[in-house]
């Protein structure tokens, strides 16, 4: 492999004029590595998903051998990885990704991380290298669509240089420093899985005595009840495949997390503590491996409420 120079001088973001790495290609991780492509960049991507790397080559990145090596020719390296252990697991240690990247080069992940963890990668973090968290949200369309929301934490220096690339991606949002975007995400996911975990609530509610769901939810929607989960998540419900995108295993995985950060916090959080059960019940009956709503399917199975509504219910990650 030719040895490309030193890039503590690098310049600052320009399109084309950094070479990004991408590693994880997965709901998440594919759509925004074809969002980069498309915006112009040299893309270098790794997946151990066979498929998922070749959709990437498709469309037009330049497939690399292994994490390692994409870590080894990148200006930037972008991890978009499930869970915590995944990402120790691709760059922690001595033969690690991390390891691999050149003084001057930039480390951003966008998984939903543990905060000690990105913490302890960037002590070990070879001379020169920077590392900054910018967990994702806005589901798997808001992925295709660029339109997702980060939450990029980092020294001022290194978020001037990534921002202009994640703003391909979606409005980025600067939370402060480094760790501080996995405590936002964080904090937005706590109040999403409390919405996720009483929707049905509400709809088991207004059904049992006397209103139609669609009307139901019309006056959620247009009332202090609207949210998130109102407008992008009840269709998931009323077609009955309760987002197989998103899995009960991750959000299980960040209510941990959220719980983590709670020893933080000088009183109980008992909505977040109720929602954590809620999600727990629903891994308990149907698996961990299905889709999040099926917090909902309890409540029509307990119920006997059938939530399935007549309409067009294109599935979010087909947008």
């Amino acid at each position: 492999m030719t040895e490309r120079p030193d890039l503590t001088d690098a310049p600052t973001g320009t399109r084309g004029a950094e070479t990004i790495g991408f590693v994880g290609l997965g709901n998440m991780g594919g759509p925004m590595c074809r969002r980069l492509v498309g915006a112009g960049y040299d893309v270098i991507a790794f997946d151990i998903a066979e498929a998922a790397l070749a959709d990437a080559v498709a469309s037009g990145a330049t497939a690399g051998e292994s994490a390692v090596d994409v870590a080894g020719r990148s200006d930037l390296l972008l991890t978009s990885l499930p869970r915590p252990d995944h990402v120790e697991a691709v760059m922690a240690g001595a033969d690690g990704a991390l390891a691999a990247l050149r003084s001057g080069s930039i480390w951003v992940d966008l998984t939903t991380n543990r905060t000690t963890l990105i913490e302890q990668l960037a002590a070990d973090a070879p001379e020169g290298v920077a590392v900054v968290d910018s967990p994702v949200t806005g589901a798997v369309d808001g992925a295709r669509t660029g339109k997702l929301t980060l939450f990029l934490g980092g020294d001022e220096a290194s978020v001037g240089r990534v921002k202009p690339v994640l703003d391909h991606l979606g409005l980025v949002i600067e939370c402060g420093a480094r760790g501080t975007g996995n405590v936002t995400k964080l904090v937005t996911n706590q109040l999403w899985f409390i919405h996720a975990a009483s929707i049905a609530e509400g709809f088991a509610l207004g059904m049992a005595n006397g209103v139609e769901l669609g009307t139901l939810w019309y006056a959620i929607k247009e009332s202090v009840g609207d949210s998130f989960v109102a407008r992008h998540d009840a269709p998931s419900i009323f077609a009955g495949h309760y987002d197989p995108s998103f899995s009960l295993d991750l959000c299980l995985k960040d209510l941990g997390l959220i719980d983590e950060l709670s020893d933080n916090v000088s009183t109980s959080l008992d909505m977040t503590e109720q929602a954590h059960q809620v999600f727990a019940k629903a891994g308990e009956r149907y698996g961990t491996d299905v889709g999040e709503l099926h917090v909902a399917k309890q409540i029509e199975e307990d119920t006997g409420l059938s939530m399935r509504l007549e309409g067009d219910w294109t599935p979010h990650w087909e947008k």
